[in-house]
């Protein structure tokens, strides 16, 4: 029997487009203790980073005990802010579509490898009732943040898939960069938060335009 194909999809900027949640939250850490906010392009590009590594960049003259503060007033602003709805944090077009494709090709396994925690990608997935589509998630809370492969290497070999039958899909330089780590394919999407041609340097294969171009990528990459 053949060996399966692993897709991993990353969450915030490829499935959801939760930029304004996240900006809007980091604003609250920020005021709560009056520093001055960083602009929303540069908290957008720091998403997919583990939330301590997201705030150091943003802050590089803080101390560990004001990073801790601002980690700590994120989570607070985030859990205390009112609920998200599917309106607040959208699917992007043809996300479900996509999902039901491929999930439903036996030769096929879905992932999440996401920065967020796993409370969080469960009320995410949850909320969009996309969460059958996939059978194995690794979030912030499994092992070290992107760009460090390990958590990708885990859902390898959780599922007992080689990095080269690997696709890791995400719309940031460091989903590009934990796969080339792990040995996996990479490919970007160009709708999230970070320029395809940084996708394409940091090691993308290729970068789709739209969600609905996923399928016909994936079979390209097994084709050469």
């Amino acid at each position: 029997m053949a060996e399966p194909k692993l897709i991993v999809f990353d969450c915030d900027g490829t499935l959801v487009d939760s930029g304004h949640i996240i900006v809007a939250t980091m604003h609250a850490a920020w005021d709560g203790l009056g520093i001055a906010r960083p602009e929303p392009d540069d908290i957008r590009h720091q998403i997919g980073l583990p939330l301590l590594q997201a705030i150091r960049n943003l802050h590089p003259a803080g101390n560990p005990g004001v990073w801790d503060a601002l980690v700590e007033g994120y989570k607070n602003a985030f859990v205390s802010g009112h609920e998200v709805t599917r309106d607040d944090e959208p699917l992007y077009e043809n996300c479900v579509s996509v999902l039901t494709e491929l999930s439903a090709n036996e030769t096929m396994i879905l992932g999440v490898a996401t920065g967020k925690g796993r409370r969080g990608l469960g009320h995410t997935l949850t909320r969009h009732d996309i969460a059958g589509h996939f059978s194995v998630l690794k979030t912030a809370d499994d092992g070290p943040g992107k760009p460090n492969p390990d958590i990708l290497l885990d859902a390898m070999g959780e599922t007992g898939v080689s990095p080269l039958n690997t696709v890791m899909i995400g719309d940031t330089i460091f989903d590009m960069e934990m796969a080339v780590r792990a040995g996996a394919h990479a490919i970007g999407v160009s709708w999230g938060y970070h320029p395809p041609e940084q996708l394409t340097k940091a090691g993308a294969r290729t970068v789709a335009g739209h969600f609905t171009e996923i399928p016909g990528l994936l079979k390209q990459i097994w084709s050469d």
